[in-house]
């Protein structure tokens, strides 16, 4: 049991295992995506509202600039060089934010002329709505850091354009996502333990019962005692369904080898009399020639012959031969026995004899029919009537006689092997106690039944071939 739950351990923890890992996966991929677009979201936004004060004209000496340390900013003119930047800011992409500068390019408002500073009030310049995104490095108060940088171009009043670039730190987006990695990374292991400390518990505790019914098993055969049976749990799941088909196997085998163990027996005290009988007989011969009786040897050596074919009819029968499906018309096969019984004690009289086939062996259900007009023989009076009819899909062969009948209460008992209900009457009268019982299991190995009704009715039913 020990290799199963540790394979049952094992297969739960590593599909675990897996989800957890994809799911983990999944979770620092969207972590990271979520974080970085909230810094290009937050380096946007501040590259705007720069933007948008150059548009209103302020100039850049005067424009106000965050705070380097959360966001830094350049502003770069239409040649590239840098006009204002943020407070520490002191480069950006390894390049110099140190603000240039030059006569030939006025701020934004600017023209040249002081004494436009009402047309230079009233315009006003515009922002691009396209922003564009990199990442890059920005050296804040001297310490180099990574940013995610959000460029945004405006034009001012006086038509003059200008490039904000601000940038967003990427440090607390790798903080954050590096954290919930190391959580991750510590948590995973101890989960994956505890999915297999629960796993082995739960399969230990499931399986127990397969353990007792393998001990029990043991113990059956190593005793060969199968009146034992193993101990059926009281969950009503797999396991128990398990317990109790493994009980009705037990008691099936237990009834088989009873009856094997009685057919053993039965047999061996049948086959002694007729063995006996005819040794009498030979020895007295061979001492008196003359007190040699011929008849009664033949006909033991006749009784012994019969209860040996019967015998190994029913081993054939016990080992599961299945008779051959040739077309047997039943009418037929009644006409062909009862013509061969010459020597009857009392004629067999036919009644309505409908031609109906039936598939199977024409050996074996000839010998059921030769076996209940034997049986027939035994108690009629002065008369034994058969019959073939078809009732549906059926087709039914009737044998009675007009003797006292079969009680109730027996009609079952009759077809058991070895079974004679007048323990009284002598073995050469009434044979082994075989018949009955050899027909029934043909008419069963047949698809068929065979039964008894009131008085002396016997009844076989054989499916129609189709």
């Amino acid at each position: 049991m020990g290799p199963v739950r540790v394979r049952a351990a094992a297969g739960a923890t590593l599909v675990v295992a897996v989800a957890l890992i994809a799911a983990g996966t999944a979770v620092l991929l969207v972590l990271s995506v979520t974080l970085q677009d909230q810094a290009q979201l937050q380096a946007e936004v501040a590259a705007r509202e720069v933007a948008a004060q150059i548009a209103t004209g302020t100039p850049y000496a005067k424009l106000d600039l965050p705070d380097g340390d959360d966001h830094p900013v350049v502003v770069l003119d239409d040649d590239g060089r840098v006009r204002a930047a943020g407070d520490d800011v002191r480069a950006v992409d390894g390049r110099s934010a140190r603000p240039a500068k030059s006569a030939g390019t006025p701020a934004p408002g600017e023209d040249g002329d002081d004494d436009d500073d009402g047309d230079r009030s009233s315009g006003r310049g515009e922002v691009d709505d396209d922003a564009h995104y990199r990442d890059g490095t920005a050296n804040v108060d001297g310490k180099v850091a990574d940013y995610r940088f959000a460029s945004v171009e405006a034009k001012g009043p006086g038509g003059a354009g200008a490039t904000v670039r601000a940038g967003a730190a990427l440090a607390p987006e790798r903080s954050t996502v590096g954290t919930v990695r190391t959580a991750m990374l510590i948590g995973l292991p101890l989960l994956l333990l505890v999915v297999a400390a629960v796993t082995w518990l739960v399969t230990r505790r499931a399986l127990r019962p397969v353990e007792g019914i393998r001990e029990e098993m043991a113990a059956i055969t190593a005793s060969t005692d199968l009146s034992r049976r193993v101990p059926v749990p009281a969950a009503r799941d797999e396991i128990g369904r398990l317990a109790r088909t493994t009980n009705e196997t037990l008691a099936a085998l237990e009834t088989s080898v009873e009856r094997q163990r009685r057919f053993v027996a039965d047999a061996s005290h049948e086959l002694r009399s007729p063995i006996a009988s005819l040794r009498t007989q030979l020895e007295v011969g061979v001492a008196h020639p003359e007190l040699l009786d011929v008849p009664g040897a033949v006909a033991d050596t006749v009784r012994l012959q019969r209860l040996a074919a019967d015998l190994l009819l029913l081993a054939r029968l016990d080992a599961g031969e299945r008779p051959t499906q040739a077309r047997v018309d039943l009418a037929a096969l009644v006409r062909e026995e009862s013509s061969q019984r010459v020597g009857d004690r009392i004629p067999v009289r036919t009644g309505d004899l409908v031609g109906v086939e039936v598939a199977g062996s024409r050996g074996q259900l000839g010998r059921v029919l030769g076996n209940l007009l034997d049986n027939a023989q035994r108690h009629a009076v002065s008369a034994v009537r058969v019959a073939v009819l078809r009732e549906g899909e059926w087709a039914v062969l009737r044998v009675d006689d007009d003797g006292p009948g079969v009680p109730q209460d027996q009609r079952e008992r009759i077809f058991e092997r070895f079974v004679r209900l007048d323990d009284a009457r002598a073995r050469d009268d009434g044979g082994a106690g075989l018949g009955l019982a050899i027909a029934r299991d043909v008419a069963e190995r047949h698809g068929g039944t065979l039964a008894v009704g009131e008085g002396s009715v016997f009844e076989l039913r054989l499916p129609v071939a189709s």
